[in-house]
């Protein structure tokens, strides 16, 4: 009868971490062929998951999440979740996002800056991060390491990091301590795999990195204005080329509002003022213009004023903008014009014609103004 009193004690958040990281060993061996593995893996997830985030009857313990924490860095389970989470049934896909989101944001102390996982990421093991991000590559693994992704973004150090890495495929990842803020790119780090992700993906794919994108590029605008300007180049002619010109519809329409509020945002302005210095750039926002589609020809319009409303426009919008004077004249009025109860654009076209209509007759320098006699003059 002694069985009868032999109950099994709960097992340890650690003795949870441990059997995970075995039994992912095991799914890596075998990734195609073991549902037994699998189907332990869902336990001992949802287990780890119940620790984290308790349930309606049973609160969270912060000892136990701190013992659980301690565990998965000891033994680099955050980084062997990142890397499996596409071999894993769907359950637990969405079990290890929600450990993921917990684990990220635990903070022992609440007057500690950052959550100890965040600074272990950061120091010690971004390759976490980077993993996360080649989760795009694969469908089953796309949304939930997008939505792990959205949490960490929150910190601007991990925006850092996928901003600034530029390993190579199994290379070690950048460190937080090797980020040189403003430091030109080649193009071909972490960060330019989104333009890709996006424009190549499934639709779901390719919605959900967008969503990461956006978040990377407007979570924490200090950060991001300093990159833009010192990757302005290769930034702009990516995100021109590959998103605003994407044969997707939905892509085209997302990137080119994306592309206003970037321009429109005040810690973006040095950024704004070159970009629409660009004639190149204003000849691509006037074929948005004539789109068919009216969606993207409304979102097209939004950057058009941009570079419409400048004081100082660089002389080759200037000769773009002179050139096609009478063109534009006959077609903003008609642009659009069944949006009747929108005053607001309204009075934005009307504003935009009147400043085409008292363009000079030839492009002048940025800083001069036409005096009484058609000469130029400095201001």
């Amino acid at each position: 009868m002694a069985f009868l009193f032999n109950r099994a004690r709960p097992r340890q958040p650690a003795e949870v971490a441990h059997s995970i990281k075995d039994l992912l060993a095991r799914l890596w061996e075998s990734p195609n062929n073991g549902s037994k593995v699998e189907e332990d893996l869902a336990k001992q997830l949802a287990h780890m998951k119940l620790i984290v985030q308790g349930t309606q009857e049973v609160d969270t313990l912060p000892d136990q999440v701190q013992q659980l924490v301690h565990a998965v860095i000891q033994d680099d389970l955050l980084y062997e979740l990142a890397r499996s989470i596409r071999y894993l049934p769907f359950e637990a896909r969405k079990d290890t996002q929600t450990i993921f989101s917990h684990i990220l944001r635990f903070k022992p102390n609440p007057n500690s800056v950052d959550p100890p996982v965040i600074s272990y990421i950061v120091h010690n093991r971004p390759e976490i991060i980077v993993e996360l991000c080649w989760g795009y590559e694969n469908h089953r693994s796309a949304m939930p390491c997008g939505s792990i992704l959205r949490e960490a973004l929150k910190f601007e150090v991990i925006t850092a990091i996928i901003l600034y890495d530029e390993s190579e495929k199994d290379e070690p990842a950048i460190r937080i301590n090797e980020v040189v803020p403003g430091a030109q790119q080649t193009g071909e780090g972490l960060f330019w795999n989104f333009f890709q992700w996006i424009n190549r993906g499934s639709f779901e794919v390719s919605a959900d990195a967008f969503t990461t994108f956006r978040e990377i590029l407007t979570k924490h605008k200090g950060l991001v204005s300093q990159y833009l300007a010192a990757n302005f180049e290769v930034f702009f002619s990516n995100y021109n080329n590959i998103l605003v010109q994407s044969d997707s519809y939905v892509t085209k329409r997302q990137s080119i509002k994306l592309l206003g509020e970037i321009l429109l945002d005040r810690a973006n302005y040095n950024v704004m003022t070159k970009y629409v210095d660009r004639g190149d750039h204003l000849k691509l926002c006037m074929n948005l213009l004539r789109d068919d589609r009216k969606m993207v020809q409304y979102e097209g319009f939004h950057i058009f004023k941009v570079f419409v409303a400048n004081p100082n426009k660089s002389v080759a919008v200037q000769r773009i903008l002179i050139n096609n004077r009478d063109r534009l004249l006959k077609f903003l009025p008609k642009f659009l014009e069944d949006r009747t109860d929108d005053d607001q654009f309204t009075d934005e076209k009307s504003f935009l014609v009147r400043q085409i209509e008292i363009l000079p007759p030839e492009p002048i320098e940025p800083g001069r103004s036409m005096n009484g006699s058609g000469t130029a003059t400095a201001a």
